[in-house]
């Protein structure tokens, strides 16, 4: 098997049906990432990107707390994962924990939509990191006490998930299972499952 037919990358675009943006299907929860860093200004891109979402009354209820590789801050976040993931996210250039305020500013109700607008906000992230060849990983198993305790989040602020990302590297470096699980085809429900016209 040559390089470029192992490596992830050749591997993975959606193939869908109806005619999907290349960079929706571009987009893809990769495992494997080189130890390639994310400039600060790059971040900095994909961070605005995500304020771009759209949100209920305009809150813009999402929250990043991230840490670069190392740093300690980043062996702090990398130790709340658990193992599993863990495992094949130690090598991602950065870590992300995405959060949500529930909490309305203008209003003394809470805001039902935090968690779907975070969701939002964290897709435009992973989108306009494809757009630059960085891919991401959203990542819900972790340790939740000791992930709130590490960054003292308030009752208020939701915990979300966890967000790597880096620059792919070659799926071949990772153990088994995570190296089927990079190179085997994506798919997903058929439209119909999901739709329904009224």
């Amino acid at each position: 098997m040559t390089t470029t037919q192992s490596n992830a990358l050749a591997v993975k675009p959606a193939v869908t049906k109806n005619n999907v943006q290349q960079l929706l299907r571009k987009r893809w929860s990769a495992r494997s990432f080189s130890d390639r860093p994310i400039a600060t200004e790059m971040l900095a891109q994909l961070f605005e990107a995500a304020s771009w979402a759209p949100s209920s009354m305009n809150e813009q209820p999402w929250r990043y707390a991230y840490a670069l590789k190392g740093s300690e801050s980043y062996e702090a976040l990398l130790h709340c994962l658990q193992p599993g993931n863990a495992h094949w996210a130690k090598n991602a250039a950065v870590l992300i924990m995405s959060t949500a305020d529930t909490r309305f500013q203008a209003f003394p109700d809470s805001n039902r939509h935090a968690l779907h607008d975070t969701g939002a906000a964290n897709a435009l992230l992973l989108l306009e990191a494809a757009a630059n060849e960085i891919y991401g990983h959203e990542i819900g198993g972790y340790k939740r006490e000791e992930t709130r305790a590490l960054l003292d989040l308030p009752e208020f602020i939701e915990d979300v998930c966890f967000i790597v990302l880096g620059y792919l590297d070659d799926a071949e470096k990772l153990d088994e299972p995570f190296r089927s699980r990079e190179l085997s085809p994506r798919s997903r429900k058929d439209v119909a499952e999901f739709t329904k016209q009224l």
